[in-house]
């Protein structure tokens, strides 16, 4: 397993759902700290470092990457020791009776339950997907009042998934955005310096509203953005009549043109496709209107900042094992990197 690999199974199997993302920040700063300029956690918790370039002009552009995911938070106990949960960003309730999930910061095991099928007491509940409040954290507690000490209200959960290669692909939690966050990191570890001033962001609660990355852009204010994502692959099955992916495995780094947070700049959209062309980096355009991006919230800071999202297709994202090909993650390595090699004032001094 390379460098990166193991980096990027360090952020996976590390739990940070949005608000209590310290484990993944711990991460993050061993893997930068020895090469960037200067680095430093924000008043509630973003890390941001800089990269100076070799160009004391260079552009300043903020590179985000979001270090939280999606999970659960406790809001009750029952007399038979369960928890009641709230899920934590967008987790879709068909995937979660029978989960494995990792409870509190000590990591107790538990298993998200659901009534058995012999008390269904009709066909139609049968085939009804169980809602959340309908659902309860079994962690083995005899009682009420072990359950309370176990897991008090407000106890963080998530998916308990281990990373593993599968043939040309990864497996598992968090690629959105552990993925974002490995590609920055390899970018700040890269040698050779970029002409451009690089300011990475890592940021906190994007799950939730795009929280961090707002914190983070008004205090670099940047002359561009680049957000890094792992975005949603619904590519298979490929037979079903009138399907349009989002995006696909193994066709290369995925580029927003538009989603639900943001239009990109057609500068910086130029700027991308014109290097993967030019480098023969193949790249698909991300099917335009699908969800919501740090770009978000950093577009909209201050006097406005141009921006683009850049983003590794992953199947099966806001699950226990999301699933990445790995030379999609090495080609938007490179394309990021060569993307800001590349960018200079001339490039954000055209009419957009």
């Amino acid at each position: 397993m390379s460098e990166s690999q193991m980096i990027l199974q360090q952020l996976s199997e590390a739990t940070g759902v949005s608000g209590d993302e310290q484990d993944v920040r711990s991460v993050v700063l061993n893997a930068i700290r020895a090469c960037v300029d200067d680095l430093r956690i924000d008043s509630i918790g973003n890390i941001l470092a800089v990269k100076r370039g070799k160009d004391e002009n260079g552009v300043r552009v903020m590179v985000s990457a979001h270090m939280d995911e999606v999970g659960f938070m406790v809001v009750g106990h029952n007399g038979d020791g369960f928890l009641k949960f709230r899920t934590v960003g967008g987790i879709d309730a068909r995937i979660l009776p029978g989960a494995s999930i990792s409870v509190g910061p000590k990591r107790l095991p538990g298993v998200i339950g659901v009534k058995p099928v012999h008390l269904l007491k009709s066909s139609d509940e049968a085939e009804q997907v169980a809602k959340v409040d309908d659902l309860m954290v079994d962690i083995g507690a005899k009682n009420k009042s072990e359950a309370e000490k176990l897991a008090p209200l407000g106890t963080y959960a998530t998916f308990a998934s281990h990373f593993r290669e599968l043939g040309p692909c990864v497996s598992g939690k968090a690629f959105d955005d552990r993925a974002g966050c490995a590609i920055l990191i390899e970018v700040l570890r890269a040698t050779e310096a970029l002409g451009c001033e690089l300011h990475a962001a890592f940021t906190v609660q994007e799950e939730v509203g795009l929280r961090g990355a707002r914190v983070a852009a008004f205090a670099i204010d940047p002359e561009c953005a680049f957000a890094l994502e792992g975005t949603i692959a619904d590519d298979l099955p490929k037979d079903k009549p009138g399907t349009s992916p989002t995006t696909e495995l193994g066709k290369g780094p995925a580029i927003t043109v538009m989603d639900r947070s943001f239009i990109a700049d057609r500068r910086l959209v130029r700027l991308v496709t014109g290097t993967a062309e030019e480098l023969g980096i193949p790249y698909q355009i991300k099917q335009p209107g699908i969800g919501g991006t740090d770009a978000g919230a950093i577009h909209r800071s201050r006097g406005g900042v141009p921006s683009i999202t850049l983003a590794v297709p992953c199947r099966y994202i806001h699950s226990p094992a999301a699933l990445m090909n790995l030379a999609d993650f090495g080609r938007t390595v490179r394309l990021l990197r060569e993307s800001l090699s590349r960018l200079t004032r001339d490039t954000l001094r055209r009419e957009p």
